[in-house]
């Protein structure tokens, strides 16, 4: 199925969401429940649909769900009828998750969580033109930091405002970090 661009969600939700109680943070640091985030970000799906799609056991799928709706993060978005049982359908409570994370213990666990989902997507991602990653090591002042890290910001919000309707699903992920193993 063709991802929805966050604008066009066949459900309700808020537009964005600042993500920093703890409980939330954990429930975003584990790789599983990011990716599921990230699926549901396209359109709602069921725990079966969720468990084919991620080749996980329901009951696994059921389970870290459960997490996410409990952080508040996912909601039941509609139901359907299924012979003798009534099928979920999660959805996101807001189209953009925002992340402040005081700790920076839970703040590095959730951008490595990211850094594995991105490295789950690269690795099915179409092999073409116009996709390209590289990683650099470089001894910068706290007055580069600071530059660095304002255009990497200004970077994330021009690629995510530039969402369009019809276009062709493409993922940004930065990471930017003091290197411990230089």
């Amino acid at each position: 199925m063709s991802p929805v661009p966050a604008s066009e969600l066949e459900y309700e939700a808020e537009e964005t969401m600042l993500v920093a109680e703890p409980e939330q943070l954990r429930a975003l640091a584990d790789g599983l429940r990011g990716r599921i985030v990230g699926l549901l970000r396209e359109r709602a799906w069921s725990t079966q649909q969720l468990a084919r799609e991620l080749d996980v056991p329901k009951g696994t799928v059921g389970h870290h769900l459960k997490v996410l709706e409990r952080a508040g993060l996912i909601r039941v978005v509609h139901t359907r009828q299924v012979r003798a049982v009534t099928e979920k359908f999660y959805g996101r409570v807001a189209k953009l998750f925002l992340f402040k994370a005081e700790d920076p213990e839970e703040g590095r666990a959730l951008g490595a969580a990211a850094l594995r989902d991105a490295a789950f997507h690269l690795e099915r991602a179409p092999r073409e033109a116009g996709s390209g990653w590289g990683m650099v090591l470089s001894r910068l002042s706290p007055r580069d930091v600071a530059r660095f890290d304002r255009r990497l910001e200004k970077l994330l919000d021009d690629f995510r405002v530039a969402d369009a309707a019809g276009g062709t699903p493409h993922r940004l992920v930065l990471a930017f970090w003091k290197a411990g193993d230089a």
